[in-house]
Parts: structure tokens; sequence; C-alpha cells
């Protein structure tokens, strides 16, 4: 029997339930209101009274509607069909909600996640008289460009031997495609999809490896000098319009990695939409065909009730391990965690929790980091490798990173790309502000050769912020030359030419080349005369350089450019000091 239970209190999206009978932390309950089932977790038990947050609105529940708990936890449907659609928080997918429910989704509708009557072609991998253990491979199908692994389910905690599997043929998501069989002689069924809480993180892996491997987006900023590994986590804080979203989908777009998976957890629903409009025209260059084949959008947007935002974000996480037990590399990201943590931050005001930094519960930093240690590139039992990386980003109010959620996240992402609301007021894009980043990670480029650009960057901020003081008249022309070269580092590395089809994704090679090229210059002694002469040669030197980021890769346009500019830069350089000729040398050798 089911407990079930009455609704004693409604405090906004906060129902409070008598029980009778036993219930647990993050159980799904439904309440029956209006003819309606509403869908609700439990997220506090005290006694015979328990506290739910309802993924709906709550407009109509009133004292007395009935209550029956589920006896299980939110859970999402994993198997294959999942990869292209577009799913809202609690993995209800929404083109089909909204065709049955119109342009105005309707509470209380809940559709299953898969096509349950659509085919796939069986491929069986393991054979009868096998032992398996939770997510051994027992064949696949083929989804999209992947291999889509069916595996033991990962609620399968013990040793079983496979009794029967279907030969090779089309079979749909709910037939039983093997028989295993326990140690005691209870034999099981096995579907092509199984259920999985979304709180609970998925282990099956045989050993966590610490993230080295970097994962190449073919922006340079982020790839040479704010690197993000493969299994590795980062954040990009910046306040509103600094282009948060946009960097996220260039990345998305480019990144080498094999599944993407975005999670708009209480975006602003323009946004959202863009996001829904623009992917499927995106042509993946991969594949050549729409960028939506290796995508999943679990889209939640500030309209819709608070509770879902958490649910979107556990949601998506829990797709993302899923693929990465197929020894996948996925990319996750969360746009933004600032509504995340805002929603956590009503649900705590109305359980009465003593509350934190600026009401923020005070669980806020366990809350983030649990997430994000989701994480993490992993040993599966067969020996293949697979990760999951977590971007997300945050929206400090009036771009305070002070502020206690982009606080929370720096303390456990490895890389931190701000954004500034100064470099995007220039038209500097992407907006990553080269000072105030950092990154725990290797990078295509070694560190010490990127130390080496970062200190000339560096001296010439100092310079540039000493000239708003002094003047440029107050300057010497070493310190004018020193910021001259930065500049260029700023014109003609950092920023990318998004509408320029050869300059809006570079690949490793050409950042490798571009970077000996900016080392040279870093590096060098220049005879000028007067500052006046200096501006002027780098202008046309940053035009030359731009120029040469507008030709195609490697071929003899590209060649002859580079060596205009080579033979521009030997008109005035004397040298080269020894430092510089040394890294310069070594990047050489490692081309």
């Amino acid at each position: 029997m089911k407990t079930k239970g009455k609704v004693v209190g409604v405090n906004g999206n906060m129902v409070t339930i008598n029980v009778e009978g036993r219930v647990s932390m993050n159980e799904v309950a439904y309440i029956s209101t209006e003819g309606k089932k509403l869908k609700s977790e439990v997220i506090r038990v005290q006694g015979a009274d328990v506290q739910a947050q309802v993924f709906e609105i709550t407009t109509g529940i009133g004292i007395g509607d009935e209550v029956e708990f589920s006896g299980d936890m939110l859970a999402v449907d994993l198997g294959p069909g999942l990869l292209g659609s577009v799913y809202d928080g609690l993995q209800n997918p929404l083109p089909k909600l909204a065709a049955e429910a119109g342009a105005f989704l309707e509470r209380g509708i809940y559709i299953d996640a898969l096509e349950a009557e659509k085919s796939w072609e069986f491929k069986p991998i393991a054979k009868v008289g096998d032992t398996v253990t939770k997510a051994d491979y027992l064949g696949s199908v083929k989804e999209g460009i992947f291999d889509h692994k069916i595996m033991v389910p990962f609620n399968f905690f013990n040793t079983y031997k496979v009794k029967t599997i279907v030969e090779a043929g089309t079979y749909k998501i709910h037939d039983t495609i093997a028989k295993i069989e326990d140690e005691d002689g209870n034999v099981f069924d096995i579907t092509m999809v199984f259920k999985w809480p979304v709180k609970r993180a998925i282990d099956c892996y045989a050993e966590r490896l610490k993230p080295e491997e970097p994962m190449v987006t073919m922006v340079r900023l982020i790839d040479t000098f704010f690197p993000v590994a493969k299994g590795g986590t980062y954040c990009i804080p910046g306040p509103f319009g600094a282009g948060k979203t946009v960097l996220q989908q260039a990345t998305s777009r480019n990144a080498a990695v094999d599944i993407v998976i975005i999670a708009a957890c209480g975006e602003r629903a323009g946004e959202v939409v863009e996001t829904l409009k623009e992917f499927p025209e995106l042509t993946d260059p991969r594949t050549g065909k729409s960028l939506m084949d290796r995508t999943v959008i679990i889209c939640n947007t500030s309209s819709m009730p608070v509770a879902s935002r958490e649910a979107s974000v556990y949601t998506a996480v829990t797709l993302a391990e899923y693929y990465r037990q197929m020894g996948l590399d996925v990319l996750l990201l969360a746009d933004s965690t600032s509504r995340w943590a805002q929603a956590m931050r009503e649900m705590s005001g109305r359980l009465e929790e003593i509350p934190g930094e600026e009401a923020f519960p005070a669980y806020l930093e366990s809350s983030i980091a649990g997430f994000y240690e989701r994480a993490g590139q992993v040993r599966l039992k067969n020996g293949a490798i697979g990760s999951v990386t977590i971007g997300g980003t945050v929206s400090p109010a009036g771009g305070n990173f002070e502020e206690p959620v982009t606080q929370a996240t720096l303390k456990v992402v490895g890389a931190f790309h701000g954004l500034s609301r100064e470099r995007s007021d220039a038209r500097k894009y992407p907006a990553i502000h080269p000072i105030d980043s950092w990154s725990k990670y290797e990078g295509i480029i070694p560190e010490q050769h990127v130390g080496y650009a970062y200190k000339v960057l560096k001296r010439g901020n100092e310079v540039e912020q000493m000239m708003k003081v002094v003047g440029e008249e107050g300057t010497s022309i070493d310190d004018y030359v020193t910021y001259m070269k930065s500049e260029y580092i700023d014109a003609v590395y950092f920023q990318q030419n998004s509408f320029d089809e050869v300059d809006a994704a570079v690949g490793v090679d050409r950042q490798k080349a571009m970077f000996s090229l900016m080392l040279d210059i870093c590096s060098a002694t220049f005879d000028f005369s007067t500052k006046n002469e200096a501006r002027d040669w780098f202008a046309k030197l940053r035009q030359l350089t731009l120029d040469l980021n507008s030709i195609v890769w490697d071929t003899s346009d590209y060649k002859t450019k580079q060596d205009e500019i080579f033979s521009y830069i030997s008109s005035k350089k004397s040298s080269n000091d020894e430092e510089g000729q040394k890294l310069i040398k070594e990047l050489e050798a490692v081309k």
C-alpha cells in the first residue's frame, strides 16, 4: 500500500502534508487538486508532517486535498532517444507537451520522456552465460553517430548471469532484450530503458582520474590562457549582457566533446527561445549535420515554477553521467546557477531556516560543490575513458563577483572566466577579463610560455593604468612599447570575430603558430625614436595580423601574409631577450 496524506498548509510552492505511514526524503508525491495530480518532492520530514516543494503552480491547492506518495525518488528515464530532445526540468518533452496542451502549458500533465513506439536496431554484446554487474554492456543501438550502449541498470547491485539475450534485430525500448539471474535464482527482465534518481551520482566506474587532457574549445583566449580540462569544471560569471550565453553557444559548437547538454535553469524566456531556434540551424563541424543531433536541452525558464530549476540542474547532470558510462566525453552547460541558488534561497525562507549571507541558505556552498563534484574523468570497468565537463554561468547582481554564489562557485571550480562589462561595452569579445580570470589546468601551450606572455600583458595593463593618471607624456618609451605589445596581444589573439568563418573557430596548430609569433613580438626589442612612430608601427602590425586571422590556415595565401608580417617585424626589431628566444625554440620543437 502506498503512503497517503492530506494537505494541512500551503506557503507559495511549499506544501505541508500530514501523512499516514512512512515517507522518505526526496520521495515524489502527487497532490490531487481540481481534477489534476501535481508532482512534488519531499524536502523535509518532521514526524507525521512533511514539507514538499511542488513543481507546478500551487493555485487551487487547499487544506484537506489528498496526497499520494509514489515510494520513488525524483528520477529520469535513461535509454536511447535522448539526443536531439528538448525537455523541461522534469524530463517532459516540451514539443509533445505543447502539442497536447497548446501554447500555454497546463499543469499536471506528465509525458514519457522517450518514444515507446520507436524501433531501434539492437546488436547484442553479451552472450548467454556471461557474468555481468551494473553498467555492463548487454548490447547497443545506433543513436545518431554514436553506439548507444544498453546496460545492466545501475540499481542492480549484485552479480548476475545472462540467462537469455535476444538476437540482432529491431526492438522497442520496453521490449525485453535480456533476462539475467542473480545468485538466489531470481530472474529479471531487462529492457532498453530504466530509471535513476537524479540526486544520486552514477558511480559505476573502476577509477576516477585527474582531469589533465585539455578540452579544446577553439577559443584562443580559453585554450591558451585559461584552459578547461576534460572532466574539469569552470564558471563564467558576468553582468547581464556581457555575452555569457553567446560564449556558451560558441563553446558547445566547437568544443572537442561528443555530447553537449544545456541546462537553462531559470534563464529569461527570450534567451531560451533564441537557443531553441538557433541550435537546430547550427551546423555541427564534426558531422556537417544539425548540432541538435548530439545535444540535449533541459529548458526551465524564469517564468516556470522555481522548484523546477533545481530539478533541471540535476536532470541534466544525470543524463551527462549516463552518456559518460558509454565512454563518451560530455559537456554540461548550466545557465545560470544563480537562478538555481535564488530558488534555493526562496525555498529556504519558506522552510524558515536560519539564513546565511544575503539570505542564501547556510548549505549554499555544499549544494554548489555537490553539483560540480559530479564532473570528472573516469576509467570504466572495460578500460574505456569517459568524462563529464561542467561549465556554469553565474549572473551576479550588478556584476559583483564578491556575492555569495560567485564566491561559493570559485571555491570548487578549476577555471574562472570572468566576463567584464568594460570589455563587452568596448565590443571586445569574448569579454573574458584577462587579468581577473585564471585556470588551474594545463592548456595547449606549456605553462612557462603562457606565463612569459602574461607578464608582458600584466605589465602593459599597469602602464595603461599609470597613463590614465600621468598621461602618455609622463611614460617612458620603453613602457609605452610594452603597453603597445599588450594591446596587440588583446586585439589579435584575445579577440575573435564570430562573424568570420575562419576566425570564429581556431584549431590547435594555428593557435600554436600564432602564439609563437606573439612570443617573438613580446620578447623583441624595437628601435623607435618617438611614441608616435611606435603607435603607427603597431597599428599596421595589428591590421596585418587581423588580415592573417581571416585567411584559411596553411594555404599559400596564409604563408604569403605570414612572410609579410615577419619581414615587417624584422624592419624594426633589433634583438630578442634570451628567455624569449629559448621559449620560441622550445615551442617550435613541440610543433
